[in-house]
């Protein structure tokens, strides 16, 4: 194995070492006893043979492993340290590290077989619960299976494309081992296409890829989404897409891959250029619509009336979905005669409006209001918030339209329309104005104050939203959610349709806004960069609709600060211009020093230490002119840091203690973490060892009391450092360790891997000459003394949160943080 897969498997294995020393240090022979009654007891040479890095950590033993470090835990461990979600990431990040070193041995062969067995994606859509007919295409589809070549299913809306392809896949699933991906590519509708980036970002999910790990670029996430079906066998359904452009990012490279397309387009291109096979899909012959409405109203209703079927087959020409309708009535009121059904029929679209005429008033009204809905699809929540109706009462209209095969229920409690219904829909609304807008906004109403919620679960310290009028006086329905897995899972379920309402021209423009700023709490995690540009690109055009120069200015430094995240620098300077001209002409002298504190941030990155150095006196300036004193502490503090890089510390701890005091005076827990941390690069360089370890302990304290993990994670680095300096290697260790933990999924992966490195060298230092007593560990006199598996680190861990930007620190500063200020008034003291 190569040193990279190598120095994972002993990452990892250190990480499970640390956490059998927080629990006390059992015995092996008490994880022996602990782990007995577990699905997956554990041996003694079991476990000795895996804290050595001898062999390959399996998921079975982690799960044992640690869940006997919890038992033995007195007092109990924090819940996050022992929670197996969070070691199944860690675990899946070992095998890849160790996968993607491409290396040969038997770790590197084991991880392979690991990684395989624990990720094969399942995302197919459930089989369709009625089909009938399409032998010839069934048969075509099994016949290019066998040849690996891409599949193209083409034909007009309606005639059952995706409900083909879904039963040949189903049905097939077992000849793809590796796993099937699915993906709805909305090439026909009234949404936006998926981008072929928003569609991989899916695929990789499905590969359990740690958001961090998502490359930023087209073309990074194309490569490792191939590199990922290297060698496998697997299937991939790309339904309604829109074109060959759309479509050929997502074709796999492996000739063991099968891709499956469908499209109302023949996708020329993709046949002449990408060697794809058509399988053309023609209406109904009027035997398969026969057998496919005896399929689901019961061949005896059939046989008994041949003249009614024949009328119901010629008027539905041939289209499934129309058939689906006519045998979902007939299904509901088997009272009915089929005669007295196709009696009713006139034209294709009669079957529709037939349809729609039969349902209660409550649920043709929400059928017509789902017409001018935004997204892809709906869940419960917000079609009450649509309709103006409790949940329970949303819950049984949507039923109500799925049974009458209106809509469908294709993930539970989240329903969809087919495009043709949906225009329909979209028809009948268009009667109603007044009511589809009150509608839209009371559905708008819903979505910004439930993604205001879950926003703020991400990230605590964000700034506060301005929330527009409801629609009317009723509460508007929200999504209880009260911790962050359940912001996640909302976000996860929902950002498409919110994407949708931002990108979309809905005419409420302030709720654009609003959910542009809240969305970005999640795509910014979640690694959704091109959607994230999206989003705030479209809050940009809704404020410069609305006319106010106050939220232009606040949407340029939005848009500024995902342009840095993707490596835009030069688009994010001319926003940070343009919001500094939109202030100066308000003549807004806070907003006008917020933005002047990026620019120093910014020119800080580039490292441009003289323009940083002149933003950061035209910040402080204008606080001081607008009598802001939060934002005169911050300016007072990005002074002395842009100080400190030109050499002139002590000068830079004048600015910061100034800082300091009016921080401590106000309150502001994390502005006085930001100027401890800059304190200790001061002291650190004037050779102050003890005043710097002493700041940076400060902060990074603070940091952890006001929930700004990553911060807290780089402070530690520098403690660490500072603390190595000094000669006591111990605790620079103890700060490293714990700095590489928080950083390991926020952090930038050079600073992790330069931290490790440290740890490393540190290690090899201290131990060198112990570094072949390893395999003492199986002597039984002695194993519990002698095995390196009992000598974990006693090293604090924190798991770690998502954080708001530091560059927007100064916009929360008015705000009032958890916690009192005596302790770090106290503790902050010792600084100046």
């Amino acid at each position: 194995m190569t040193d990279a897969g190598r120095t994972a498997v002993t990452r990892f294995v250190g990480e499970l070492k640390r956490l059998r020393a927080r629990a006390g240090e059992p015995s092996l022979n008490r994880l022996v006893v602990l782990t007995a009654e577990l699905p997956h007891p554990l041996p003694r040479s079991t476990i000795s043979d895996k804290l050595n890095a001898r062999s390959l950590p399996e998921w079975e033993f982690v799960a044992s492993f640690v869940t006997a470090c919890a038992t033995h835990a007195e007092p109990p461990l924090p819940a996050d340290m022992v929670d197996l979600n969070r070691w199944t990431e860690r675990h899946l990040a070992m095998l890849r590290a160790v996968d993607g070193a491409q290396a040969a041995g038997r770790l590197a062969a084991s991880a392979r077989a690991e990684l395989d067995r624990r990720v094969r994606p399942r995302q197919l859509p459930a089989a369709p619960k009625h089909f009938a007919g399409r032998e010839a295409e069934l048969a075509a589809l099994d016949q290019l299976a066998e040849r690996g070549a891409v599949s193209v299913v083409g034909g007009t809306a309606g005639v059952g494309k995706t409900t083909l392809a879904v039963h040949w896949a189903c049905r097939a699933a077992d000849r793809f081992p590796d796993g099937q991906l699915y993906v709805n590519l909305r090439g026909y509708g009234p949404d936006a296409p998926l981008t072929p980036a928003e569609a991989v970002r899916g695929f990789l999910e499905a590969f359990a890829v740690p958001p961090k790990e998502i490359p930023a670029t087209a073309d990074g996430l194309t490569g490792l989404y191939r590199s990922l079906l290297a060698g496998k066998r697997m299937l991939v359904l790309l339904d309604n897409a829109r074109d060959a452009e759309q479509v050929r990012p997502l074709l796999p490279g492996s000739p063991g891959c099968l891709a499956l397309v469908t499209s109302r387009d023949r996708l020329a291109g993709l046949v002449a250029a990408d060697g794809a096979r058509p399988v053309p899909l023609a209406l109904l012959t009027p035997s398969e619509a026969r057998t496919m409405l005896a399929d689901r109203v019961g061949p005896d209703r059939v046989l008994a009336e041949p003249r009614a079927v024949d009328r119901i087959v010629a008027v539905c020409a041939g289209l499934p979905l129309a058939l689906a309708v006519v045998a979902a009535r007939a299904a509901l009121q088997p009272g009915f005669s089929l005669a007295d059904l196709a009696g009713e029929l006139d034209l294709p679209w009669t079957v529709f409006s037939w349809s729609y005429r039969g349902l209660d008033a409550a649920a043709a009204r929400l059928f017509r209001l789902l017409g001018g809905h935004p997204g892809p699809d709906i869940g419960v929540a917000a079609a009450a918030g649509l309709a103006g109706v409790p949940v329970g009462e949303a819950r049984r209209l949507l039923r109500v339209l799925a049974d009458a095969s209106l809509l469908t229920e294709h993930r539970p409690g989240r329903f969809t329309c087919h495009d043709l219904l949906r225009a329909y829909a979209g028809e009948l609304a268009a009667d109603s104005p007044g009511d589809v807008r009150a509608a839209t906004h009371r559905v708008l109403d819903h979505y910004l104050r439930t993604a205001d919620r879950a926003a703020h679960l991400l990230d605590p310290y964000r700034a506060e939203l301005e929330l527009p009028a409801p629609a009317g006086a009723e509460p508007v329905e929200i999504v209880e959610i009260a911790e962050v897995e359940g912001a996640l899972a909302w976000f996860a379920a929902e950002h498409r349709v919110l994407l949708a309402a931002v990108t979309g021209d809905l005419g409420f423009d302030t709720h654009v806004q609003g959910l542009a700023r809240a969305l970005s709490a999640y795509l910014y995690r979640a690694g959704y960069w091109e959607e994230w540009v999206t989003a705030a690109e479209a809050a940009l055009r809704a404020a410069r609709r609305g006319g106010d120069r106050g939220e232009q200015a606040y949407a340029h430094r939005g848009l500024a600060r995902v342009y840095l995240r993707v490596g835009r620098e030069e688009a994010a300077l001319a926003q940070l211009r343009q919001a500094l001209d939109r202030y100066a002409a308000l003549g807004d002298q806070v907003g006008q020093g917020h933005t002047h504190l990026n620019l120093a941030e910014v020119y800080d990155q580039f490292d441009q230490n003289s323009a940083a150095l002149r933003h950061s006196l035209l910040a402080l300036d204008g606080y001081r002119a607008a009598d802001h004193p939060a934002g005169q502490a911050k300016a007072l503090n990005s002074v002395g840091w842009c100080l400190s890089q030109q050499g002139e510390y002590a000068a830079a701890v004048g600015y910061c203690r100034e800082a300091l005091d009016l921080q401590l005076v106000l309150g502001d827990r994390e502005g006085a973490a930001d100027t401890l941390d800059t304190l200790g690069h001061a002291y650190h360089q004037l050779g102050d060892h003890e005043q710097a370890r002493t700041c940076y302990g400060h902060a990074a304290e603070a940091y952890r009391e006001t929930g700004n993990l990553p911060e807290e994670g780089m402070t530690l680095d520098h403690l660490g450092d500072v603390a190595a300096a000094a000669g006591a290697l111990p605790e620079a260790r103890d700060a490293w360790r714990r700095a590489a933990e928080l950083l390991a999924q926020v952090g930038p992966a050079e600073q992790v891997a330069a931290i490790h490195a440290k740890l490393d060298h540190a290690d090899h230092a201290d131990h060198a000459d112990h570094a072949d007593h390893a395999d003492h560990a199986d002597h039984a006199d002695h194993a519990d003394r002698t095995d390196p598996a009992d000598h974990a680190d006693h090293a604090d861990r924190t798991d770690h949160a998502d954080h708001a930007d530091r560059a927007d620190h100064a916009d929360h500063a008015d705000h009032d943080l958890p916690g009192g200020t005596d302790h770090l008034h106290e503790n902050a003291t010792r600084c100046v």
